[in-house]
């Protein structure tokens, strides 16, 4: 039987698969594609994979070695940001860390290739701590046949209307290097997604420092962190394909009734390519070939 320990009392032990990254966080807030989503960050490298989950998590023999089940309340408001926040105290500084929810998947340049430390590596040697990623929304084409939008054999995402916003600052001005990224469905159906959840950008891979903070809008409390790219030139981004805006369209009391289907003219089959993305203008290699 799969042991599934709260979160804080794994954290306290000083468990040996936090000593190295990149580490991914993975919450479960339902039973969408969860050994999928397991499966997909294993492959492209990541040495330890903790899955939170309020009830414990089928995972298969094989990735076992690789994922760690813990307890936490993934269905409370921000649960993201504690979860996260609890994992940054208790890494050593310097540590890769990643976040995603089930039926999500991470892609960056060249991923079919290369692992996602290679592409660490390399953000380090461009001086970065943190790379921002695109949330791209994937559903179903056909809703009366998978009523929750979920179907990784027959997934679809919108290939334009993708638009960025200057972000500012308390203070009204607008902050260096940070922009509010829009697109997808969240803008698509928008006046059935609230305006704090309407970004599709989340800054999903970052570096341990001390004082670090994950904040409940998916950016964090150094403004360095929260940027698109350095001073000098663009780097690196990456992408997650995430069927969760989806799910939520689907299935919630509030827009499941006014939707009868995502597709529309600007639909395409989703490849699951690092390439597709890339041609789309998704995410960005920067200097890296």
């Amino acid at each position: 039987m799969t042991t599934h320990p709260p979160l804080a009392d794994f954290l306290k032990s000083g468990p040996a698969a936090l000593k190295r990254g990149p580490i991914a966080i993975v919450l479960v807030e339902d039973d969408a594609a969860v050994a999928e989503t397991l499966r997909h960050h294993v492959q492209i490298g990541f040495r330890h994979i903790l899955a939170l989950s309020p009830d414990p998590v089928a995972v298969p023999d094989d990735l076992a070695p690789r994922v760690t089940c813990l307890q936490w309340n993934t269905r409370r408001a921000q649960a993201h940001q504690d979860a996260v926040n609890a994992v940054l105290a208790a890494v050593p500084a310097g540590t890769w860390l990643y976040y995603c929810y089930n039926a999500e998947f991470l892609f960056f340049p060249f991923s079919e290739t290369r692992s996602v430390g290679e592409l660490l590596a390399f953000h380090v040697e461009e001086r970065r701590d943190a790379m921002l990623t695109y949330v791209v929304d994937l559903y179903s084409p056909d809703l009366a046949r998978d009523p929750n939008a979920v179907n990784l054999a027959d997934a679809m995402f919108d290939r334009a209307g993708y638009f960025a916003l200057g972000r500012k600052g308390p203070d009204g001005h607008p902050l260096e290097r940070q922009l509010d990224f829009h697109g997808g469905l969240r803008w698509r159906f928008e006046e059935h997604v609230p305006p704090a959840s309407r970004r599709i950008d989340r800054i999903a891979l970052f570096r341990a420092a001390p004082d670090l903070r994950l904040e409940a809008n998916h950016c964090f409390n150094m403004p360095e962190y929260n940027t698109y790219a350095c001073p000098w030139h663009h780097n690196l981004t990456a992408a997650i394909a995430s069927f969760r805006a989806a799910k939520a369209l689907a299935t919630n009391p509030g827009s499941r009734d006014a939707i009868s289907s995502f597709r529309w003219r600007n639909s395409e089959p989703f490849q699951w390519k690092a390439q597709q993305l890339m041609d789309l203008g998704l995410m960005e290699p920067g200097q890296w070939f």
